[in-house]
């Protein structure tokens, strides 16, 4: 009877001490290790800044959890979160109905359009002139989905991209006509001096593309998590933390869906 007691006894003092270590590691909030400023970028400091930082910070703070900014490549981002490298996903990433098949998304805390970006001087209309133009969009967001399904008897060429800074050189040197991205990363992309001579063009019109805002992204059989990351968010959009970043960083409150 000894014999059988003693390891189970050793097998749950391990397993509640697996537990209890487990419980003890920071909660993961993952963003792309290639900047996208403001939302996610390197400070003078070498440490990561910005709107999504600082409120997933503040996020962390209302559920009172430790948590660590954990960059990873846009590209291995999901499966960084299905393997648990990562717990969450807070990099501008719209909730959409694909996309819902495979993970789960908080309620969203903000909305924005795809904007379109082009030389002040060009001599053609967006969208009805990109008959014959070239289109840069990152790979793998809902302004490339949108491209695809709204863009298709247009004309346009559609290239893709990594990186959306990558999209951004192209288009200062003249590769492609015009980007289509989010309209607050434009905003900030053209009050570059690199940028002086382009200006957003147009909006995007709201397509099922777009999804229903920027949500954060999960596990799906992390019910717990989503709960309490829903209620945070409720409480810095009710009790003015997300607008005053959106303040800080936009100069307007894109907070909400």
């Amino acid at each position: 009877m000894k014999r059988t007691l003693l390891p189970a006894l050793t097998a749950g003092v391990l397993a509640l001490t697996a537990i209890t270590a487990s419980a003890a590691e920071p909660l993961k909030i993952g963003i792309s290790a290639e900047p996208y400023p403001p939302f996610t970028y390197k400070g003078a400091d070498g440490d990561w800044t910005g709107f999504e930082v600082e409120l997933g910070l503040a996020l962390c703070e209302a559920m009172q959890a430790d948590c660590a900014i954990t960059p990873t490549g846009w590209g291995g981002i999901f499966p960084a979160l299905d393997s648990g490298k990562i717990d969450m996903i807070m990099n501008s990433l719209s909730i959409t109905d694909k996309r819902k098949k495979v993970i789960d998304f908080t309620d969203p805390y903000y909305y924005t359009p795809g904007a379109y970006v082009a030389a002040k001087d060009a001599d053609f209309a967006i969208p009805d002139g990109l008959d014959g133009k070239v289109l840069g969009v990152q790979g793998a967001t809902t302004n490339a989905s949108y491209a695809r399904r709204a863009l298709a008897d247009s004309g346009v060429e559609i290239k893709i991209y990594d990186r959306q800074e990558q999209a951004n050189r192209d288009l200062l040197a003249g590769r492609v006509d015009t980007i289509l991205a989010d309209k607050i990363a434009m905003t900030e992309f053209v009050k570059r001096d690199a940028a002086r001579d382009y200006e957003i063009r147009a909006t995007a019109p709201r397509h099922k593309a777009f999804g229903e805002g920027v949500g954060i992204g999960l596990r799906q059989d992390d019910d717990a998590l989503r709960e309490d990351l829903d209620a945070a968010i409720a409480r810095v959009i009710d009790d003015g933390t997300c607008a005053s970043l959106s303040q800080k960083y936009f100069e307007t409150d894109i907070c909400g869906g």
